[in-house]
């Protein structure tokens, strides 16, 4: 069998690493199972796209589809064209989508229209219950077309049964995320700004934030940004900048001597930064997974969030949107008394491995 892998943002390559090497070994036993790598184009900058295929040893892909920027509706369609046009030459005989993207719900619906081709959405069921979030739509519309779902808790579970998807398509698997995390600990980077702003382990903030409700308004995000140093007690406040925030940072004319405002990391130097933070605060839903399983307190700056698990068993808390919330979550993170969290159940490393054996029995592969 053929399977698309489909890959836009960098999100999705952290995610997908593990489900091609999954394959490749189930080819290697003898499985009739193929993939196709298909990168949408979404994210093209090097920065957010190209050092993780290096980093994470992703093969390069068969098809770039190079969708390049542009308004949501935009990027859907020439992502829909791009890979309807693929399939009408190739077809495949699975489809699977990660995550929450809009290269996600596109894909997925040129699959579903061209000969009605199998989709199985990696981390389908998770909601926000935001509507004011693009992601959220993008979840929503591809879990309503998808035929199998592989799951990252029982929460999603729930989701995808309430809404009406039988029990015998979906199959909790825990995370692929997780799996990435797992392999590539031990070979973390120290980023040049460790040196250069006399990093410790422990002595310091990391923060991320590109979420339109707080970067799109110039004076939120500058309200947000002075609470959280002024907030932190004299430490360090890493800010790689996502390229949405950095172009609302250039108007604003915020500095301090403990705001350090970098470009974006790769995977190895960015994970290390937060492996050795004394907290992380974000607005990001997969990094809150990330601090989870590494045990460092997590803020999120946000009224809800798709992962519950991070908050209800993790290390992460949910502060909302309105800055003076950041001051007293820093006085507890200080005091001591932040939560230890636990990791969520089968966030094991494996998840990518079930995944792939389930498709092999879905498809009775010899």
């Amino acid at each position: 069998m053929l399977i698309d892998i489909i890959a836009g943002a960098r999100p999705n390559f952290i995610k997908i690493a593990p489900i091609i090497e999954a394959i490749k070994l189930q080819s290697a036993a003898g499985k009739d199972m193929q993939y196709r790598l298909v990168h949408t184009g979404q994210h093209y900058d090097k920065k957010m796209s190209g050092d993780f295929f290096d980093q994470l040893n992703i093969p390069a892909p068969d098809y770039n589809l190079e969708a390049g920027s542009g308004t949501q509706a935009e990027q859907t369609g020439k992502i829909m064209i791009g890979y309807e046009k693929l399939l009408l030459e190739n077809p495949c005989d699975l489809c699977i989508v990660v995550g929450d993207v809009t290269s996600t719900m596109a894909c997925s619906i040129a699959a579903k229209k061209v000969n009605n081709i199998k989709v199985a959405h990696v981390e389908g069921g998770i909601r926000s219950g935001d509507w004011t979030m693009p992601e959220e739509i993008n979840r929503i519309v591809t879990d309503s077309i998808s035929d199998y779902f592989f799951t990252t808790s029982a929460v999603a579970n729930n989701n995808l049964i309430r809404s009406g998807v039988p029990d015998d398509r979906i199959f909790f698997v825990g995370n692929t995320m997780i799996d990435t995390l797992y392999k590539h600990m031990p070979r973390l980077i120290k980023p040049p700004i460790w040196d250069a702003a006399k990093l410790e382990k422990g002595n310091y903030i990391i923060m991320t934030l590109h979420r339109p409700a707080n970067v799109d308004n110039g004076i939120k995000l500058k309200e947000l940004i002075t609470e959280i140093v002024q907030s932190s007690a004299n430490l360090p406040v890493i800010f790689p900048v996502h390229p949405r925030t950095a172009k609302m940072l250039d108007t604003l004319g915020i500095s301090d001597r403990n705001l350090y405002v970098i470009d974006p990391l790769g995977y190895l130097e960015f994970n290390y930064l937060v492996k050795n933070a004394k907290a992380v605060i974000t607005d990001s839903g997969g990094i809150t997974e990330e601090a989870t399983v590494m045990g460092v307190p997590c803020m999120t700056l946000r009224d809800s969030t798709e992962r519950p698990e991070t908050c209800t068993i993790g290390t992460n808390e949910l502060l909302g949107t309105d800055p003076a919330n950041i001051a007293p979550a820093f006085r507890k993170l200080f005091s001591g008394n932040w939560k230890k969290g636990n990791i969520p159940e089968l966030w094991d490393g494996n998840t990518a491995l079930r995944i792939v054996d389930k498709i092999a029995i879905i498809y009775d592969l010899s």
